[in-house]
């Protein structure tokens, strides 16, 4: 199953917003546009299934009515998600009305192919067919006798809904974005992970801690392709359960006149900031998550490991979507890849962020038959290029 569209309105910038995704996606645009922004909404649709939003925006240091935008008079921000499941099968659907002051969905159905959700005027309903198995109840007009944030999912036990819905919650919730990944994160030691990084990266020492040996010795693998004096990543539990990284490196060490080989442990808050940023950028990529999101992926890194950073991505069996204001990142890209994943994000003359696939658009896609998607991206004035779209657009 994977995010075939996402339509949104009235969350901050995105206005009658509307993306389609492939399975390798990458934003760019000018500073401003409403990338990151496109980040924390498909975080925000995570986290309507988790349910605490509250702990959310206390996370991000935001306000409950700072999500809604400012371009309108709307209250609630209303969003409709499309999902594939990559086998030929039924499409499934999501289409709810957020209201930022209740934190919650006051409306909102959800179609599987063998099941439908919905809640409305207070009352929830679940319809499922008889093909789901004999764990399928059929529940109509039950009034809403609890309190939740974020989709109502985020409170109804899997023992009351069909297979399909459980599946559809387990898709939403292993949906993980990384998008304020620091090496100030990065080098912490931590305690508890629960399967991820953190928003900021600031788990990575439980998180590979809880992967265990069999897996970081597969992560340090990868990780020699381009540090070959690596030796292992290593973590240790320290008292009262703190996990601590060090990276342990080989080297040379010339003793009389014998060449030995001798290793050097290294704390990870000593550790380069472009090293930290690549295993957790690769330890994101090694876990069940479904859907995970990088922001700004050239950062930190050296440009020669640019390359296998876009191998890791676009190889990676989880759908992906990241950001960049970088043409070195688009070179590394097919030019098939390119024209379905990179997305290019502008903004109305009503400070609308909208999207369009960077490609389609003519002087772009008659650039690509003689240069480099990078080269493409260089060899074009964004700020000219809106009035190319507007023009296409009609906006």
């Amino acid at each position: 199953m994977r995010i075939q569209t996402i339509t949104v309105d009235n969350f901050k910038s995105l206005v009658g917003f509307r993306l389609d995704l492939a399975k390798f996606n990458c934003l760019i645009g000018l500073n401003g546009s409403g990338k990151s922004t496109v980040l924390q909404f498909v975080d925000f649709l995570s986290q309507q299934v988790r349910g605490d939003l509250t702990g959310w925006l206390e996370e991000r240091k935001w306000e409950a009515r700072e999500v809604r935008s400012r371009l309108t008079r709307k209250k609630n921000i209303e969003f409709a998600i499309t999902l594939v499941n990559g086998k030929g099968g039924t499409d499934v659907s999501w289409k709810a009305s957020y209201n930022p002051w209740e934190l919650r969905c006051t409306s909102e159905r959800i179609e599987t192919p063998g099941a439908v959700l919905e809640v409305k005027d207070g009352s929830y309903s679940v319809l499922a067919s008889t093909a789901e198995g004999k764990n399928s109840k059929d529940v109509k007009n039950e009034r809403i006798l609890f309190s939740y944030e974020g989709s109502i999912l985020s409170q109804l036990r899997e023992g009351v809904l069909p297979p399909s819905l459980v599946s559809f919650k387990s898709y939403f919730e292993k949906v993980k974005s990384h998008e304020l990944l620091s090496p100030e994160h990065l080098r912490r030691r931590t305690r508890e992970a629960a399967g991820s990084l953190g928003l900021g990266g600031q788990k990575l020492s439980a998180f590979l801690y809880e992967l265990g040996p069999k897996n970081c010795g597969k992560l340090t693998d990868r990780l020699k392709q381009v540090y070959p004096r690596l030796n292992a990543l290593r973590v240790k539990s320290l008292r009262s359960g703190w996990k601590q990284l060090d990276i342990v490196e080989e080297y040379n060490h010339k003793f009389r006149r014998t060449e030995l080989l001798r290793t050097m442990t290294t704390e990870a808050r000593h550790v380069n900031d472009g090293m930290l940023r690549l295993i957790a950028l690769l330890a994101g990529l090694q876990t069940d998550h479904h859907f995970v999101l990088f922001d700004e992926i050239e950062n930190g890194i050296n440009p020669e490991l640019v390359e296998f950073v876009l191998d890791a991505l676009v190889s990676a069996e989880q759908q992906v979507l990241v950001t960049t204001h970088s043409p070195m990142v688009l070179n590394y890209l097919e030019d098939d890849v390119a024209k379905a994943g990179v997305l290019y994000l502008y903004k109305t003359r009503h400070g609308c962020t909208q999207a369009i696939p960077f490609f389609s658009i003519p002087s772009l896609e008659k650039k690509l038959s003689v240069m480099g998607p990078g080269e493409a991206f260089v060899d074009t004035d964004l700020i000219a290029l809106d009035d190319e779209i507007a023009a296409m657009t009609g906006g």
